[in-house]
């Protein structure tokens, strides 16, 4: 029986047509507004798929984590929410977007007073920060909170990049310079445009640079300045490491096989092998000579005078020199 990642993982009626709309997908009630119950479906689901990413699904794992992180994307972003809604049928009445501040946002949630907002502001001026940095300095929330609370400001996507897995092929296009130069990450394409995680809006020029570089304009979503330069480490690493794995086969296909240590003279010989090789051939060619001669005159006329021709002794040294000469040449110059 076919695997069908939508039942079988998300529990997603067969009833419901193939691939399931997107509130569907993140197992949400229908237009649903609240972005942070979105992004608390999509942790949980992402979690749940990872389980098969190291096993024999492991293909259709990341394929449906892809999925699910592209629809918590869009549903995330209050522009392409509302197109998407409005693909489905929704009308919405005609009123301002007005979009909370950070300073509103974090009030709103209790997690940090106005008075405390106010001294934030001040600290920010008088330091020339922005308010995200002020309040994570001031300790009042952490750095995801804050630049949670932006992406609402901008009206952007927020997201955390530990649940993120960017597209090699993509990071491949972007340098590392790039990306650390202006704090920001590539992810991958959706929709025809290239998601970026920035730490927020980026430049034109950065926008120019990108769109060249992958071919598509791109699109911004929000993390927090620790993430991305965690997660540039992190990828960049791994694509570096891919790479130099995939090309080591290659390299011990193309490299020579070791050859034996060559004798003197061979090609390819080191230099200083080769000389010391031929100076301990000269040293052994002397005592080829030396030697017999000392047996001549020293050891050889007490031991066989009386047994051989007085002239016997003084033709010994002629005699093995010569081969002795010949044995040491033939193993330390002799050309092979």
């Amino acid at each position: 029986m076919a695997l069908d990642v939508y039942k079988d993982w998300l529990g997603i009626s067969e009833e419901i047509p193939r691939p399931p709309d997107l509130y569907s997908l993140l197992r949400l009630s229908r237009f649903e507004d609240e972005a942070d119950k979105i992004r608390a479906h999509y942790k949980k689901l992402n979690a749940h798929v990872r389980k098969y990413a190291t096993g024999t699904y492991q293909l259709e794992s990341q394929e449906l984590l892809n999925e699910l992180a592209k629809g918590m994307l869009c549903l995330t972003d209050p522009e392409r929410k509302r197109e998407y809604d409005e693909g489905l049928g929704r009308t919405f009445e005609d009123e301002d977007d007005v979009r909370p501040t950070i300073s509103q946002t974090l009030v709103r949630r209790g997690i940090a007073t106005r008075e405390q907002m106010t001294e934030a502001k001040d600290f920010a001026e008088k330091r020339g920060l922005s308010i995200r940095d002020a309040v994570v300095q001031m300790k009042l929330t952490d750095a995801e909170t804050a630049t949670e609370a932006l992406a609402g400001e901008l009206g952007l996507p927020y997201v955390d990049l530990e649940q993120l897995i960017p597209d090699d092929s993509i990071l491949a296009k972007v340098p590392r310079n790039v990306a650390r130069r202006n704090s920001v990450l590539p992810l991958f394409v959706d929709d025809d445009m290239l998601l970026v995680a920035c730490v927020d809006e980026p430049t034109h020029e950065l926008e120019d640079e990108l769109r060249l570089r992958v071919g598509v304009s791109m699109r911004r979503v929000i993390a927090s300045p620790l993430a991305i330069n965690q997660a540039i480490a992190k990828y960049y690493a791994g694509l570096e490491a891919g790479a130099s794995d995939k090309a080591e086969p290659e390299a011990k296909k193309t490299k020579e096989p070791r050859k034996k240590t060559p004798r003197a003279g061979e090609a390819g010989e080191d230099f200083a092998e080769t000389h010391q090789r031929k100076q301990l051939g000269i040293i052994l060619m002397c005592w080829s000579i030396a030697l017999p001669v000392v047996l001549d005159i020293w050891v050889v006329p007490g031991t066989v005078t009386r047994i051989m021709p007085a002239w016997f002794p003084y033709v010994v040294s002629p005699l093995v020199s010569p081969v002795a000469l010949f044995l040491v040449w033939s193993r330390f110059f002799r050309k092979r």
